[in-house]
C-alpha cells in the first residue's frame, strides 16, 4: 500500500479513532478469551472453534492495521472551505437530479476510507465522484456506471 494522503472528514477521523480504540482494547481481549476457551475444550472440539477464533483474530489484526495506515496518512478535509466553494470538491455536499426525474439525491464527496453510498457519502474516486468533482451548480454531467450511462443535473452545492 502506498503512503498517499487519505482525505477524511473530522467526523470520519473521530469514528476511525473510536473504532481503533474498540478493536485494540475490547475486541482483542474478547477474541483472546475465545481462543483460550477453545483450547480448553480439548482436541475433539478444538479444531473448528479454535480455527474460527484464529480467523477472527486475523481479521481483527488486519482491520487494526488498515485503520492505523489510514490514520497515519490522514489529511483532514476542510469542510468549511468546501461548503463555501462554488465548485464541487472533497467535503462538498451536492444535490443532483438523475435524468429527467424530479426526485433529488444529496451526496457528500468524501475520501474512500469513509465512503458509504447508503448514507449518501460517496468517494471522490468513484465514477460519480470523479464526474462531479470541479463542477458547478447548474452543470450536467454524464456518468458511466456498470449499468450504463446516466446524466446528472447539479442543482445545489453546499
Amino acid at each position: 500500500m502506498t503512503n498517499d494522503s487519505v482525505p477524511i472528514t473530522k467526523d470520519g477521523l473521530k469514528k476511525l479513532e473510536a473504532e481503533l480504540d474498540e478493536l485494540r482494547n475490547t475486541r482483542r481481549a474478547e477474541i483472546a478469551e475465545i481462543i483460550r476457551d477453545a483450547q480448553e475444550l480439548g482436541p475433539d472440539q478444538l479444531d473448528g472453534q479454535y480455527e474460527d477464533a484464529k480467523n477472527q483474530q486475523a481479521f481483527l489484526e488486519g482491520r487494526i492495521g488498515e485503520i492505523e495506515r489510514i490514520l497515519d496518512n490522514a489529511e483532514v478535509i476542510d469542510e468549511k472551505a468546501a461548503h463555501r466553494s462554488k465548485q464541487i470538491r472533497i467535503g462538498s455536499k451536492v444535490t443532483v437530479r438523475v435524468g429527467r426525474s424530479k426526485k433529488s439525491q444529496t451526496y457528500q464527496l468524501v475520501g474512500p476510507a469513509e465512503a458509504n453510498p447508503g448514507e449518501g457519502r460517496i468517494s471522490h474516486e468513484s465514477p460519480v465522484g470523479k464526474a462531479l468533482i470541479d463542477k458547478e451548480s447548474g452543470d450536467r454531467v454524464k456518468v458511466e456506471t456498470p449499468s450504463g450511462s446516466i446524466v446528472m443535473h447539479i442543482t445545489t452545492i453546499s
